[in-house]
Order: C-alpha cells, then structure tokens, then sequence
C-alpha cells in the first residue's frame, strides 16, 4: 500500500506519494556519497599557505563546496561565495590547488553512514546506478576507486564529462538517454541547491541528505520530494518501475 508523506519546507509544500516508482537511480558525490570536506579543506590551506595567505577553518571552506573546484578555490581566495578574485592570482593557485588536492585526494575522505549498504540495497532490488558529480574526472575516478565505490556504478558523470554540468540538467537527460528512462523514472540523490534545481529542471525526482554541503544553507529550505538521513532511508521511499 502507498504511504502518502507531506514535506513541508519553505520551497514547497507538495505531497508526494511513496514509494516512488523508478528505474534510475543517480547519486552525487561530495556530501552525499563521501565525506571529502577534510582534504578539501587540507588542500585549499596548502593552496593559501604557499601563496602567503591566511588559512581558514575546516568548517568555511566547507561552505565553499558544491559548484566543482574552480568555484571552491575563487570562493577560498575571496572569502566569498560569488566572489571573484583577481585573474593573475585565479590563474597561479588553481594549478597550486589541484597539485595538492591530488596529493591528499583519499587521506581523510570515507564514505557517511548508510552509503555502502544502501548502494548494495539499490542493487540488489535492480536499479540501475550512476554517479553525477561537478567534480573533476582526475579526481572523481580516483577517489571512487580509493573509496571502493567505482564498481558500483555503471556510469559515472564528472564535471567536465559534458559541456554542462549541475545545476544544469543536461548530465541527468543524458543518464536517462544512456539507460533508457524517461525523466520521470529517474531519481538523484544529492545534498545541495545545485541537485534540486538540476533534477527539477530535468523532470527528475529528487531526494536530498541531511547531513550534506550544500553550500553551508539549510537543507530543508531545498524544493525535494524528500529529506532523508541515509542512502538506506531513501531505499525505504522507492520501488521499482516495471
């Protein structure tokens, strides 16, 4: 029997009735998938420290993340979160940024609670998976592979995969392409803004973790069909489409 939920936020106030029937299953990476924040944030000071700038908290530059590096570096030089630092200066720590994030790609990253199992609970009911993250593709395959992730997916999208990237729907209407879903079969589960108005856009389903980035903003203030705190919980929402 289907379980009729209302998720109140300040975004919408919709009900939705679960379990939602879908065949796509796609999950972004930083916040949702992984705890990255740890070597982001040892980057971006290493970045700071050789270019004789002060470092910052672990817990800002959190805030920063969730627009792929570039973003995080302009928004660590700026204090800003539209910032835009100066060109010459962009130009020397982006390259300095992405040495040392290679370097300490996987030292403190690990998957959250919930994530492992809930894939393997995806699976086994016969979703098919994919990852879609603004990340980089040198630093995203690596760090599925450090994390054992990457087997779990059949297709991953980075940030520089396609021409666009989240919040752009442009990599979700590709993922239901490649495995033949309309968009409305389709869900992504992220932790940020940039999930919810890509899905949105793309006619997707959306979920989104508590415990995620999203820019340091409250996630409930998201436009989602659901708040979960794990990958599992979300497992619990779903069903497979015939």
């Amino acid at each position: 029997m289907n379980q009729s939920f209302s998720f109140n936020t300040a975004a919408s106030s919709k009900k939705t009735d679960f379990p939602i029937a879908v065949k796509v299953i796609m999950i972004d990476l930083d916040g949702t998938l992984l705890n990255t924040a740890d070597d982001l944030a040892l980057s971006a000071n290493l970045m700071l420290k050789d270019l004789g700038m002060p470092e910052q908290s672990t817990e800002t530059i959190r805030s920063y993340i969730g627009k792929g590096i570039q973003k995080l570096v302009k928004r660590t030089l700026t204090g800003e979160l539209d910032g835009e630092p100066d060109a010459a200066l962009f130009a020397k720590a982006l390259p300095i940024y992405e040495k040392h994030y290679a370097d300490n790609l996987s030292l403190n990253t690990h998957p959250y609670p919930g994530v492992v199992e809930g894939v393997k609970v995806l699976q086994q009911a016969g979703f098919r998976l994919a990852c879609i993250t603004n990340k980089a593709e040198a630093f995203t395959i690596p760090l599925l592979r450090a994390t054992g992730l990457y087997d779990q997916f059949e297709i991953v999208l980075s940030g520089d995969s396609l021409p666009k990237k989240k919040p752009d729907p442009m990599p979700l209407t590709h993922i239901c392409q490649h495995f033949g879903a309309q968009p409305n079969e389709a869900l992504l589960i992220g932790d940020s803004l940039n999930d919810a108005i890509a899905a949105r856009a793309a006619g997707c389903h959306v979920f989104c973790v508590t415990y995620g980035y999203n820019e340091g903003r409250n996630v409930y203030e998201l436009d989602c069909d659901a708040i979960v705190e794990s990958i599992v919980d979300a497992a619990k929402l779903i069903k497979k489409s015939s």
